[in-house]
């Protein structure tokens, strides 16, 4: 949603699009920020993006056949997430 912003923002403008869009202003330039800054990300999503290649390495290595539940319990057993939220979806 927030690459349609961008690539229309120009022509209808960011609040006239988010007015019609299920998504608050704010949003969208919060994740401007986000994306020049990173360190200004929330603690949960650097905490994410730090892991995303370590669950893509589980993934592969089982053949692309865990799903959530096994590939969380897995980097649970190698103690690379010990107290972490699993979302569900």
């Amino acid at each position: 949603m927030i690459a349609f912003i961008e690539d229309q923002r120009i022509v209808y403008g960011v609040e006239s699009i988010c007015r019609v869009l299920p998504i608050a202003p704010s949003t969208y330039y919060h994740r401007l920020v986000c994306l020049a800054d990173p360190s200004k990300a929330s603690a949960r999503h650097q905490r994410d993006t730090e892991l995303r290649p370590e669950i893509k390495r589980v993934w592969d290595e089982n053949y692309h056949v865990y799903g959530v539940r096994k590939a969380w319990h897995q980097l649970k057993r190698e103690g690379l997430i010990w107290r972490a939220a699993r979302r569900s979806g």
